[in-house]
C-alpha cells in the first residue's frame, strides 16, 4: 500500500502536500508549529487537515507494520502462499 497515495484520496489534497507534512512531522515538528510557519512547505493544510493527516499516518504505518508480523508468522509457520503475499 502506498501511505502517501492513500492520504492523499483521503484528504483530497496533492500528492506534493502529504510528502511535505509527512516529512515535517517525520522530522519531529509539532501540527501547531507546521500549520503556523510552514504553511509554505504544505500548501497551507490547516491544523485540522494536519491532525487528520498525522492521525492516519500513524494508523496506516501501524497496519503495515502489523501486516508485516503477520506475514512474517504465517511465513515461520511454513503457511504463506502466493495468494497472502499479494
Amino acid at each position: 500500500m502506498d501511505i502517501l497515495l492513500q492520504l492523499k484520496e483521503e484528504l483530497k489534497v496533492e500528492k506534493w502536500q502529504v510528502e511535505a507534512a509527512v516529512k515535517l512531522i517525520d522530522e519531529g515538528n509539532t501540527i501547531p508549529f507546521i500549520s503556523r510557519y510552514r504553511k509554505e512547505a504544505t500548501g497551507s493544510l490547516n491544523d485540522e487537515q494536519l491532525r487528520n493527516l498525522h492521525e492516519r499516518l500513524v494508523y496506516l504505518r501501524n497496519l503495515e507494520e502489523k501486516k508485516t508480523q503477520v506475514l512474517g508468522s504465517i511465513e515461520e509457520q511454513g503457511q504463506l502462499t502466493e495468494e497472502l503475499r499479494e
